[in-house]
């Protein structure tokens, strides 16, 4: 259940997650860049974050397999450790089965940092605001 804090601070917590799960990706894909057959993933930010989103709005309603075949509940939870994480398409992959382009791997990380910093803004600024609705001053 979804607490008032929760509902306060919207969505910027649910992006916070993501974009420290994609900081991780994002590393380990610069910190793989020679090894032989390594495959870069990333996360598809904003389908990611559609998913965290719908998933807050429907708390509280479970979900439940019907039949043997259906999806399990742990594979919607945008909260998982591989949620969203797909592999990258190379535009230029190397003869040994890399796919990291290095260059487009530091430009994703500091757009990511970007990304990180302004929610980080964005949940202080609220936060203060509260704060100061506390206090009075």
């Amino acid at each position: 259940m979804s607490s008032s804090i929760d509902a306060y601070l919207g969505i910027h917590t649910r992006a916070l997650a993501l974009e420290s799960r994609r900081t991780e990706l994002l590393a380990n894909n610069l910190a793989n860049a020679d090894t032989p057959g390594f495959e870069a993933r990333d996360i598809d930010f904003k389908a990611a974050l559609n998913a965290a989103g719908t998933a807050a709005t429907t708390q509280g309603v479970a979900l439940r397999a019907t039949q043997p075949g259906h999806v399990g509940v742990a594979a919607a939870d945008p909260d998982a450790a591989g949620a969203g994480t797909q592999y990258r398409v190379p535009m230029a992959p190397a003869l040994d089965g890399n796919t990291v382009d290095a260059q487009l791997e530091q430009a994703a990380f500091a757009e990511n940092a970007v990304r990180y910093q302004a929610s980080l803004t964005f949940i202080n600024s609220k936060l203060r605001a509260l704060m100061t609705a506390i206090t009075g001053q």
